[in-house]
């Protein structure tokens, strides 16, 4: 194993960190000492820390192919009977294609086993600079995911950095949502939940990287986390025609099918889903009673490859959504009568080119179009207010790179651009002549117009626009002995309501001490984050002033429109082998801005405005322990502890019901993505004859919720039963703390190394601990915890 040792430390000299969305592949032979072709071989492409593993088994002439493979370092095995098994590293910089010859030594009476050297290596991360992180297929399948309509986010979250909030929504590093979902180089920067948009469904991933530490220049816009998705390729299959289909049933009344399928021919490869569900309980409740909150979804997902030359690789993808959905009512507004629905769709399309120009460069082109809408309906019932929404997002996209490796140098530079057409048509009304009495101390005489119970009129609001963002990115990776530095620069022009632009320095550096399996590493970054898109045109406008309360927006001398958040993010941390089996991962962050970007509620429904706060200050302290398979066994501890302080004044926003905005105005306080410790931790274990199970459990200790008086939450029936699940006393006040376990046992059936069918019961919150995810928020409302939920699925491999 001295040969691996060697392997390792000589791919680290010539090659750096690898970013990006480009994956890469590999073929090569497998021959006997003669040179003669071995059949049947099992080529094995693996990464000890981040579970990835692909497999193939050689033709009748020793020849094999594996694609769509993150960019890092892995360990390449290949076993025959009757020969020794051979072990290489290998690592892929860029999109390149790697070929290999590998030949095989016979098996002798002398040859014996060892422990992998690069098993024991790979524990640790050297080339890391900032805190990255994955997830692979075969995890995300074993987790116990939440029964209904929850995407990707619920994979996510399961990483130090993210506080857990309602309908799959999850705060990264003292953001609310500012995350970049990268599908195969296309990005998407909408709220991607299952309140504001249609979620990425986790079963199109073949693999996931996760970074929120020394983000990489490439990347802009909505930068709090960056989900890097490659999805799942059908040129990674040795069949022409393959694929499952799932059905699953749990409480609610909840029935959903997901339906995959991919295949190979020769140049071309194709691999699709489609997914269906219905749920009584389609978003977080808003009370106890589970009022009105129906809903079904529908997505669809289809990725055509086509290897045209040994350079060129052509991928077209499809992406789609429709989830039509009930919102969920307090008791006033159900025996009220109330039927608000909501509507959501999608359609996204990108085109791929990834060119090779030699060994070590690589050219990639990708031109994507993404269109999201949602509609609000309203009904005669609604209480306090009535309103109605049509929103139409747009986002074309169109980026360039170019990447190379030149001895010590990773380097990689591109220009975006991006053009963002918007529409947005917005009503709103008074209905329940208690809601802005003129006799109360909170009435507002701006309003009085918009008062249909007191004879007034809908207040209507219809614009478009189109914005535009372009970039232009390079950064290089250099490997110097032990040390590996991070040298980026990136260059953002923003156009739309306000006209900005922003360099941007990114560094990172980390230090490698072999003896001991230690990693050191510092980064700074200067980011600039964009404005959120859904309902920025309303928020910023002047006709729209008049809902809000003067006395806010005296404080900003009237209306001001939303402008990019600069901030400051500077990050330390270390990884550390802990024996053979363990590996923890921890950092402590700084983060400062100005402009800080975030969203306010309205009236607990999916409709959000985006604001602007003066200032924020975020220190946190995040750790990661993992445990690599024995013995069928394998797991992950996250831990995260963040400190959060907003500055007003507010600017933008829509804050009808909103009446703690007006103190939360009056100086610096803490907002509500602070949590002073959140765990995760998953235990999975795998039986070789086929069973499984999974066990999840999270703490969190309580986000930040509404400052409301005990004594008027105690009169009011639509919340007082609520009140023992939040402190209102504290300071701030919080929810309560909640730990949730969820449970999945299954058993898969496999003959001769085919999948047939499994089967597994899965249990979300099997302690059916009441909880709430907020309360009164200003930001997100009330949502409430879901109680236990028991199902199952059965699914059939053809």
């Amino acid at each position: 194993m001295h040969s691996i040792r060697l392997a390792v430390a000589a791919v680290a000299i010539c090659v750096g960190v690898s970013w990006g969305q480009t994956t890469a592949s590999v073929s090569g032979s497998v021959t006997d000492p003669s040179g003669a072709g071995v059949g049947g071989a099992r080529v094995l492409l693996k990464n000890t820390l981040t579970g990835f593993e692909q497999s193939a088994e050689t033709r009748a002439d020793g020849s094999f192919q594996l694609s769509s493979i993150p960019l890092r370092t892995y360990e390449l095995s290949v076993r025959a009977a009757g020969f020794q098994i051979h072990e290489q590293a290998i690592t892929f910089s860029n999109a390149a294609a790697q070929v290999v010859a590998i030949r095989l030594q016979l098996l002798t009476a002398e040859t014996s086993t060892t422990v992998s050297a690069f098993e024991t290596l790979s524990l640790v991360t050297p080339e890391d600079t900032g805190t990255r992180a994955q997830i692979n297929q075969k995890e995300i399948e074993r987790l116990a995911l939440s029964v209904g309509n929850r995407g990707l986010e619920a994979v996510v979250q399961t990483f130090p950095g993210f506080a857990q909030n309602a309908n799959g929504s999850i705060h990264p590093r003292g953001a609310h949502t500012q995350m970049s979902f990268i599908i195969d180089g296309m990005p998407i920067t909408d709220q991607l939940t299952g309140a504001f948009a249609n979620a990425v469904d986790p079963n199109i991933v073949q693999n996931v990287e996760i970074f929120t530490g020394n983000i990489p220049a490439e990347y802009g816009a909505k930068i709090a986390a960056v989900i890097n998705v490659n999805t799942k390729s059908g040129l990674g299959t040795d069949r022409k025609f393959t694929g499952s289909t799932a059905l699953n049933a749990a409480g609610f009344d909840t029935l959903g099918q997901v339906t995959q399928f991919a295949g190979k021919n020769n140049r071309f490869g194709y691999s699709g889903l489609v997914n269906t569900m219905k749920s009584n309980r389609y978003l977080d409740s808003v009370s106890l009673d589970n009022l009105h909150n129906g809903g079904n979804s529908t997505r669809g997902f289809l990725r055509l490859d086509y290897q045209a030359s040994d350079r060129d690789i052509f991928r077209v993808n499809f992406l789609t959504g429709r989830s039509p959905f009930q919102l969920a009512n307090l008791r006033s507004q159900h025996a009220n009568g109330m039927n608000q629905r909501q509507e959501l769709g999608d359609f996204s399309t990108a085109f791929n080119w990834v060119r090779t120009l030699d060994a070590s460069s690589t050219y990639e082109m990708n031109y994507s179009v993404r269109t999201s809408t949602s509609q609000l309906l309203p009904s005669v019932g609604d209480t306090p207010v009535t309103a109605s929404q049509e929103r139409r997002l747009t986002t074309v996209a169109l980026t360039h790179r170019y990447a190379t490796v030149r001895g010590r140098h990773n380097i990689r530079g591109g220009i975006d651009l991006q053009r963002i057409p918007l529409r947005e048509q917005f009503t709103f009304g008074i209905t329940d002549g208690a809601f802005n009495d003129p006799s109360s101390e909170e009435y507002l005489p701006t309003l009085l117009p918009f008062d249909l119970s007191r004879g007034g009129r809908l207040f209507g609001f219809e614009e478009r626009g189109t914005g535009g963002f372009y970039t232009g990115h390079v950064q290089d990776s250099i490997k110097l002995g032990d040390f590996q530095i991070s040298l980026g620069l990136r260059y953002d022009v923003y156009r739309f309501l306000v006209d900005d632009t922003m360099w941007q320095p990114r560094v990172g550096v980390s230090y490698h001490v072999k003896r001991t399996g230690t990693v050191f590493r510092a980064s700074y970054n200067r980011l600039m984050q964009t404005p959120q898109n859904e309902n920025l045109l309303v928020s910023s406008s002047e006709k729209a002033n008049v809902l809000v309360d003067p006395a806010i927006r005296e404080t900003t001398g009237g209306v001001q429109r939303i402008s990019p958040e600069k901030q400051n993010l500077m990050e330390v941390g270390f990884q550390q082998s802990l024996g053979r089996r363990f590996s923890v991962n921890s950092s402590f962050y700084h983060k400062n801005a100005r402009n800080q970007q975030d969203v306010n509620n309205f009236f607990n429904t999916p409709i959000v405005f985006p604001l602007q706060l003066l200032a924020i200050r975020v220190n946190s302290v995040e750790s990661r322990l993992v445990m690599t398979p024995w013995k069928g066994f394998s797991g992950s501890l996250a831990a995260t502890h963040a400190r959060a302080i907003s500055t007003p004044p507010f600017v933008g926003g829509l804050y009808i019901g909103n009446g703690n905005v007006t103190l939360l105005n009056e100086g610096p306080f803490v907002i509500d993505h602070d949590q002073k410790l959140s765990l995760q931790s998953v235990v999975n274990y795998t039986h070789r004859r086929g069973f499984y199970s999974t066990v999840s459990l999270r703490h969190d200790s309580g986000l930040v919720s509404g400052g409301a008086d005990p004594d008027v939450v105690r009169a009011d029936p639509d919340y007082a039963d609520l009140l023992p699940y939040v402190n209102l006393l504290s300071d701030p006040p919080r929810t309560k703390p909640r730990t949730i376990v969820d449970v999945v046992v299954g058993y898969e059936r496999i003959r001769n190394d085919r999948k047939l069918w499994d089967f597994n019961v899965q249990a979300s919150n099997i302690g059916n601990q009441t909880a709430l995810y907020n309360f009164q928020s200003a930001f997100v409302g009330t949502r409430v915890v879901q109680p236990r939920t028991v199902g199952a699925r059965l699914r059939f491999f053809f």
